[in-house]
């Protein structure tokens, strides 16, 4: 009976694949195979003898039942693993893990799964980063009333919003490339890191072993690879859902019914928005993002606790490992395609964007008047008390902020009624907003 919400609500097919039983046990048999290979061409056994294995590590001949029976019996995974393909390999089989110990074939098979994986999410990232950019250069010049600490500030383009997005999701195409490096890498050296086990040619059988799995290698193994690389993939991961959340939840805010600027696509046909409230248009996407986007960040803590091992390495990683991997990597992806939609179909509502420009009033233009005066030879600090004191009074008495400029004669002396107009003009205010845009697209290409 499935439990796990993994099992039957979220996550998509091909990243579940990677991390599937079948898959990872075929990889542990890549592994073994890649081992024998090596051996081979070091003369420590016959080609045959590594062709045989190699052809019977396949989940064809090794079943993960078989496996699984043996391994309840011994519990011990990888022997059963070791087992179940010496079977298969029949004479052969007698060089089946020489000289490995568990962690070579484990941690190495993680790194091919990881990499699997991280190819899913590079995929993702320029999925979302193409219709961020395309949604961005769409609006390049709609105008909006921008917000501080949730509150009307000055206008912006939401083109200039969206353009930011796909600029940070670049920025994360680029740490995925650049920890490939760090995060990618396996281990053949024996039990505690001196390859020992492997006699003369342990370095060779390593190099030989990660250049046919394009592998990097562990320079300074231990039992495992080191798990500082794991905290560094996972807070690559969790810097992605930082992101994701973020572009999320500013969709839930322009969503609101007080503000109403864009919306997530809503089918009137058949959707429904609430059990009893048939009015509701719920974000009911982003929401979802935001809480699978919080899920992902909290397995920062058993991944930071996990790289923590007594001498050459302990076991309590390995559980932990087995959860929070998978599931960050399923549930990130999950997660990025339901934004890249959420995105693709957002409803833009501009003509409710100037609705609320207007509603800010021309007292969000405060900054734009002392700049004027500034022209005009006042000094800065003069002007910026000057038109707070007007602007406050304005809000105080809920009047009309030109009103109060026109009123103040130290205002008047230096600045016309139509270059007060001028600079109360939220659409010339927009300064280098759609040349942002514009460079931005071009560096996300």
């Amino acid at each position: 009976m499935p439990v796990c919400p993994l099992d039957f609500r979220y996550g998509r097919q091909e990243m579940k694949a990677v991390w599937d039983e079948e898959n990872r046990l075929q990889r542990l048999l890549d592994v073994e195979a890649a081992l024998a290979q090596a051996h081979a061409k070091v003369g420590n056994m016959k080609q045959d003898h590594a062709d045989i294995i190699k052809k019977t590590a396949s989940t064809r001949y090794v079943k993960l039942e078989h496996v699984k029976d043996i391994d309840r019996k011994i519990n011990h995974e990888i022997t059963a693993v070791i087992r179940a393909l010496t079977e298969q390999a029949g004479e052969s089989g007698k060089f089946v893990h020489m000289g490995a110990t568990s962690n070579d074939i484990l941690d190495t098979g993680a790194a091919l799964q990881i990499r699997d994986a991280l190819n899913i999410v590079e995929g993702d990232l320029e999925g979302l980063k193409r219709v961020l950019a395309k949604r961005a250069k769409e609006h390049r010049d709609t105008i909006m009333v921008g917000r501080t600490h949730g509150q009307f500030a000055l206008p912006i383009t939401f083109g200039l919003k969206l353009a930011n997005y796909a600029l940070e999701v670049h920025r994360h195409q680029q740490r995925l490339r650049e920890v490939r490096t760090r995060i990618l890498v396996g281990k053949m050296s024996g039990a505690v890191g001196t390859g020992a086990g492997f006699g003369p040619k342990a370095l060779e059988i390593q190099r030989l072993v990660m250049e046919h799995l394009e592998l990097g290698t562990e320079e300074g193994p231990t039992q495992i690879v080191a798990r500082d690389r794991y905290v560094e993939l996972m807070s690559l991961l969790a810097n992605i859902s930082c992101s994701v959340e973020k572009f999320a939840t500013e969709v839930r805010n322009l969503q609101r019914g007080e503000i109403a600027e864009v919306s997530e696509f809503f089918d009137d046909s058949v959707q429904v928005g609430s059990s009893t409230m048939a009015h509701k248009r719920n974000p009911v996407t982003a929401e979802n993002v935001c809480g699978l986007a919080r899920v992902v960040r909290g397995f920062m803590s058993p991944a930071y606790e996990s790289a923590i091992m007594w001498h050459e390495r302990d076991l309590t990683n390995s559980s932990a490992e087995r959860i929070f991997v998978p599931h960050s990597f399923i549930l990130l992806d999950d997660m990025m395609a339901k934004v890249d939609g959420l995105f693709e179909s957002l409803v833009v509502n501009s003509a409710q964007m100037e609705r609320n420009l207007a509603r800010a009033g021309s007292v969000i233009m405060a900054e734009s008047v002392i700049l004027a005066l500034v022209s005009k030879g006042m000094g800065r600090q003069e002007a910026h008390e000057l038109i707070r004191k007007c602007s406050m009074d304005s809000q105080h008495a809920c009047e009309d902020f030109k009103a109060h400029l026109l009123a103040e004669k130290r205002v008047t002396a230096l600045l016309s009624e139509k270059e007060i107009d001028g600079a109360l003009d939220p659409r010339a205010y927009l300064g280098s907003a759609g040349e942002t845009v514009d460079r931005i697209l071009v560096i996300v290409g």
